[in-house]
């Protein structure tokens, strides 16, 4: 199999060559060494980085992406159980979050979407701090319906 330099992974993901430093300082890829100490990657690199650059996009951390990455092998590409496992888990968790980000943009939306910024009108309107009640931070949108 082929092994890849820095600048070629950088190159085939859109990423700074000091990225792929970070990334492998932090556990979520690995090189192996030539024998003039280069570092070298293999092409399941290009999978792991642009999965990594996905998640950030949609905000997931880059320590749970290494969590996730931890079930996967070090070098290679993972199998379909192990791709299935993660894709499982990533599902889940990215279901939870656009549920969330649904409910802040209905929440929102009423507010800001007439114009007028009454908060009388407004779905967040807390008279006399009754959220209190129950209990600390964003009551009115951790809720269940």
């Amino acid at each position: 199999m082929e092994n890849l330099s820095v600048g070629d992974i950088a190159k085939r993901c859109g990423v700074n060559v000091s990225a792929l430093h970070f990334y492998e300082r932090k556990g979520l890829i690995s090189s192996t060494r030539n024998t003039g100490n280069q570092r070298r990657y293999g092409r399941d690199t290009i999978r792991r980085v642009s999965l990594i650059r996905v998640a950030q996009q949609l905000g997931i951390s880059l320590e749970e992406v290494k969590s996730v990455f931890q079930s996967l092998p070090k070098f290679g590409a993972p199998n379909h159980a192990q791709w299935e496992k993660l894709a499982k888990h990533w599902q889940k968790q990215l279901n939870e979050r656009i549920t969330m980000l649904e409910k802040l943009r209905d929440s929102l939306t009423g507010c800001i979407g007439c114009g007028c910024l009454s908060m009388q009108r407004c779905p967040l309107y807390n008279p006399e701090d009754q959220a209190a009640k129950k209990g600390s931070g964003p009551v009115f949108l951790l809720q269940d319906e």
